[in-house]
């Protein structure tokens, strides 16, 4: 969402220098939507930091360097109150969000419910794609996972703004079968698994080689098992504030931009990162679709519930778990980034068709 509001910005400036002729006017039909990524600093990745790739193809169309365009975005956005730095490197561009807007975050995803999931990194484009297949009739793990593959990438498709016409698609049905304790075909490891289950498995493969598919199913149901850990954790913070309600913790009223003033002044390293990891949903979900690579929505959503659970013990709301106690000047804002936190991993979950419980 936050790299969708520095988008949006950088297309109206790239307007306004059209018109005063310091770009050409194709520059207009370029935007920045699926073109971010995660700024790193010598320790690692820096939350609330966002870089462009845009600057390049500004270039191609002018006779300047990307370096002097870089510098001259970076310039002017620099002045708007929500950004805290603006630096052109080597011609991409990096702007930092301050903390105020960062700590916003949180209020507009439960605001947004699902729709926090999309973007108009595709607006424009026309796609088809096949509804979902019924894996229960599907015969082979190379089929299924084809005809999986196409419908997600479909889904990402609509979800980054595309005008998608989905189509049902053919399928032979399978015969009536006992449940059998095996990954042998889709309809056996459906009837054993249950369909999420599948459904994961073959989101999470890269390829549609069968081995990863039965090794992601054969996986011992515990923490270390990635279609575990992000329907838990998606339970455990949809699970969060009815926790708060039944032990009759009281929270300030105040407004949300109040409030996320309030609270970025103490904002927790574990807060921030789960904070910036769900402002990306929308560009991974853009990017799982131009790499054609639902896996890669998978392990992002992997990465999102490992930092909630984090954030959970680290700087809980609640006072019976974890070590943040819940302070009263806090408890609100976290009972916010808790019900961000799920609404996040259940738009992403429900993205991969996969049922995202709301308790376990």
């Amino acid at each position: 969402m936050i790299p969708g509001d520095l988008s949006a910005e950088l297309t109206r400036l790239l307007i306004s220098l059209t018109g005063a002729g310091a770009l050409p006017r194709a520059a207009t039909s370029l935007t920045a939507n699926g073109t971010w990524r995660q700024a790193r600093t010598p320790v690692g990745p820096s939350p609330g930091s966002y870089t462009t790739s845009l600057p390049f193809e500004l270039a191609s169309l002018s006779a300047r360097p990307p370096e002097a365009i870089a510098s001259q975005l970076a310039t002017r956005l620099a002045r708007l109150p929500w950004i805290g730095t603006a630096q052109a490197t080597d011609g991409y561009l990096t702007l930092t969000v301050t903390p105020d807007h960062l700590a916003g975050l949180p209020a507009r995803i439960v605001a947004a419910g699902s729709a926090c999931a999309h973007s108009d990194a595709l607006a424009g484009r026309e796609l088809t794609a096949p509804h979902p297949p019924d894996l229960a009739a599907v015969p082979t793990w190379h089929q299924a996972w084809r005809a999986q593959h196409a419908a997600l990438i479909g889904r990402f498709g609509e979800a980054a703004g595309a005008q998608v016409l989905f189509f049902h698609s053919e399928s032979k049905a399978a015969g009536a079968q006992a449940p059998k304790a095996g990954v042998s075909d889709p309809p056996a490891a459906v009837a054993y698994f249950g369909l999420d289950a599948v459904r994961f498995a073959l989101a999470a493969a890269p390829t549609p080689r069968s081995p990863a598919i039965e090794r992601q199913l054969g996986k011992p149901l515990d923490m270390a098992n990635a279609f575990v850990m992000i329907r838990h954790a998606r339970a455990d913070a949809a699970s969060t504030r009815r926790w708060a309600a039944d032990l009759g913790l009281r929270t300030h009223q105040r407004s949300h931009q109040a409030a996320a003033a309030a609270w970025s002044a103490t904002l927790a390293p574990a807060e921030l990162r789960l904070i910036d990891l769900m402002s990306w949903l929308p560009e991974r979900i853009a990017a799982a679709y131009r790499r054609r690579r639902p896996a890669d929505l998978v392990g992002y959503l992997a990465h999102l519930a490992g930092a909630w659970l984090d954030c959970s013990e680290a700087c809980s709301a609640l006072p019976f778990r974890g070590r943040g106690g819940g302070s009263q000047t806090d408890t609100e804002a976290r009972l916010e980034l808790a019900e961000a936190a799920s609404t996040t991993l259940a738009a992403g979950l429900g993205l991969l068709g996969v049922a995202a419980p709301a308790m376990m």
